[in-house]
């Protein structure tokens, strides 16, 4: 049997190798993010292909988030359980499966369903990745090589879109799905040679009725969430989704404050680095999936750029937030973790705020496109690196896992959250502006622009329209989609801002360390 630790000791060849060891990390955290944004720019051509509404790709890219922000917390605490580096490899060889059964879904719904498949993959192997950096490297690396790991997912977001954009034009949507299994084979590979596994001596068994509280409760809130900007607040499905959404997540926090070894403790919420650290991350990530689900396609379908090059445009995102996270580390050493936060946060918010304003179907890429993602990113790569060491130092070694899974489930909860409030935003404005198109069109036809965007636009949709009417129909919808997507800016600038001050009064300057393990644990190995 391979033997495992609490932390890497030092005299360990993983410990020696670990800056290595970091490259294999970021190369399976690479295929994560990478994930969480190749499917925005092939959203156009999936929904081409396959007949999806707006609220079907929604729900497609949402299967992903929801399922992976449901479970992290309970592949978190089974990674501390069986070990960190066993955990990787499983989530990655899954995540492989996924990956092929996606490539070759024959429709929306199966394409969801392998997305949702996807998640679970996904939940197993991330936090692994920030868990095994905490058992590995020593308090002094921990910043910097969080930053890597930062800096490397974003680098993945931003690589999305371009790859992507690549792949559609030249394969097919299909080939988003398919590049992934290279690139899992070369994280398999060499993080078996290169990573040391780490776990937790008797560590509880996985809290399996409070990650389906979580799952049914965090599902019922999402659709909720969606279907109210389709159908709007007050709709009886709307409502009743989100009630059991507030019960079940109210069961859920009980249920975790009594059972004896529950997934989330509690009692790490007295910590106001880590309850600061995370509700701040999830309003982040809020901003940013929320953004980068609309650019895409205001790129191609409004401005009319291909997709390929819709997708290299969004390279300064990658480039600014991959810069940004990986030099946080000395901005926060010279100004605090709360100051370095709040600072990226607002910078973000401006960006959101900017692009509130700016927007119109004249507009051009330079400089306002681009100005837009370079403070945007920027903003957000300051902040994220400082508020994930908060989360990983105010919680011990032991329970790394389950601190990375937190750090993880904020992310992918505000991105789901994200895409679904920012979404239905900008889909109340769409419908409320195309609505007057109902007494020009035939009520087929209606039904296909109300339908979103992408619809309104297709070539089979302008073939139901008179020719006469059809310029001025696809004009309408483009004008509706970017008033809507300026209105869901707005709101991600005050979100922004309300997590700047969320950030100041909560985020202590100092971020207490977690208690350590006690002296010899760290170089005994456990079976």
């Amino acid at each position: 049997m391979a033997t495992s630790y609490v932390t890497i000791p030092p005299e360990s060849p993983y410990f020696q190798r670990r800056w290595l060891g970091l490259v294999f990390i970021g190369i399976s955290v690479i295929v994560i993010s990478v994930d969480n944004t190749i499917v925005n720019v092939a959203l156009p051509s999936i929904a081409r292909e396959l007949n999806a509404s707006t609220t079907d790709l929604q729900w497609m890219v949402d299967a992903y988030v929801l399922v992976f922000a449901a479970l992290l917390l309970t592949m978190g605490t089974l990674g501390d359980r069986i070990g960190r580096k066993r955990a990787l490899q499983a989530g990655l060889v899954l995540f492989g499966v996924g990956s092929l059964a996606a490539a070759v879904a024959p429709s929306i719904g199966v394409l969801t369903l392998t997305r949702a498949f996807l998640g679970i993959a996904g939940a197993l192997m991330l936090p692994a990745t920030l868990s095994t950096i905490s058992a590995t490297f020593p308090p002094l690396e921990r910043p910097q090589a969080i930053a890597s790991w930062a800096s490397i997912f974003g680098l993945g977001v931003g690589i999305g879109p371009v790859l992507g954009g690549f792949l559609v034009q030249n394969f097919g949507w299909h080939a988003i799905f398919l590049v992934n299994l290279p690139v899992i084979a070369v994280a398999l590979i060499g993080g078996q040679m290169y990573l040391g596994d780490t776990k937790e001596p008797d560590a509880p068994p996985p809290d399996i009725l409070g990650s389906v509280l979580s799952i049914a409760g965090l599902f019922a809130l999402i659709y909720g969430i969606i279907e109210a900007g389709v159908v709007g607040w007050g709709e009886a499905n709307v409502m009743i989704a989100l009630a059991a959404a507030a019960i079940l997540l109210v069961i859920f926090a009980v249920w975790e404050a009594r059972i004896p070894n529950p997934m989330l403790p509690l009692s790490f919420f007295r910590n106001p680095a880590f309850t600061g650290a995370n509700v701040t991350l999830t309003l982040l990530t809020f901003g940013l999936f929320g953004a980068v689900f609309f650019i895409p396609q205001f790129l191609q379908s409004v401005l009319g750029y291909p997709t390929f090059l819709a997708g290299l445009m969004i390279v300064p995102l990658a480039v600014a937030l991959t810069i940004a996270s990986n030099q946080s580390a000395r901005v926060s050493k010279r100004l605090g973790t709360k100051r370095t936060v709040v600072l990226g946060v607002c910078i973000a918010g401006t960006s959101f705020l900017y692009q509130s304003l700016i927007y119109s179907t004249g507009t051009t890429y330079f400089p306002w496109v681009f100005i837009a993602q370079i403070f945007q990113a920027g903003g957000i790569g300051i902040a994220v690196s400082p508020a994930t060491t908060a989360i990983m130092s105010s919680v011990p070694v032991t329970k790394a896992g389950v601190g990375s899974a937190m750090n993880d489930t904020t992310r992918q909860l505000g991105g789901a959250l994200g895409i679904a409030v920012l979404g239905a935003v900008a889909t109340s404005i769409y419908l409320s502006q195309v609505a007057p198109l109902a007494s020009q069109l035939t009520p087929e036809a209606y039904a296909e622009v109300a339908a979103g965007l992408q619809t309104a636009i297709s070539p089979q949709t302008r073939a139901l329209i008179d020719p006469a009417l059809a310029d001025q129909v696809a004009l309408t919808a483009k004008v509706a989609f970017m008033d809507g997507m300026k209105r869901a800016f707005l709101v991600g600038a005050l979100v922004m801002y309300g997590a700047a001050a969320f950030a100041w009064f909560v985020l202590p300057d100092v971020v207490k360390r977690a208690q350590p393990v006690r002296v010899g644990a760290e170089s005994e190995p456990t079976s």
